[in-house]
This record gives structure tokens, sequence and C-alpha cells, in this order.
């Protein structure tokens, strides 16, 4: 569980990173909602990769 816990911000940013390469792809780059969302995805996954491995210490 401790192993799922420190992997979650960098399964947050893949989410985001892969519904930017499927916008990229289908080219479906001018929604904004599907836009922000993939954003969103990226910036909280990065926050709590930060956080969450600042409190979890080996």
């Amino acid at each position: 569980m401790k192993d799922l816990l420190k992997n979650l911000g960098l399964i947050l940013i893949l989410i985001g990173v892969v519904i930017l390469l499927a916008c990229s792809i289908t080219g479906n780059v001018n929604n904004n909602a599907v836009l922000g969302t993939s954003v969103a995805f990226v910036v909280l996954g990065l926050i709590s990769y930060i956080v969450i491995n600042k409190k979890i210490v080996d």
C-alpha cells in the first residue's frame, strides 16, 4: 500500500499525459474542458508527488 501511495503522483501525471496525447492524436485540441482536466491531473500529480514523498520516509 505504501508503494502505491508513493507512486500516486506519478500515476496522476501519466493520466494527464495520456489525455494530452489522445487529444493531440485525434486533433481535439480546441476542447478546453478536456485540456483543462489533463493539466489539472498533471499539476495535482506533481503537487501530490512532492508532498507525499516528503512525508513518507523509508
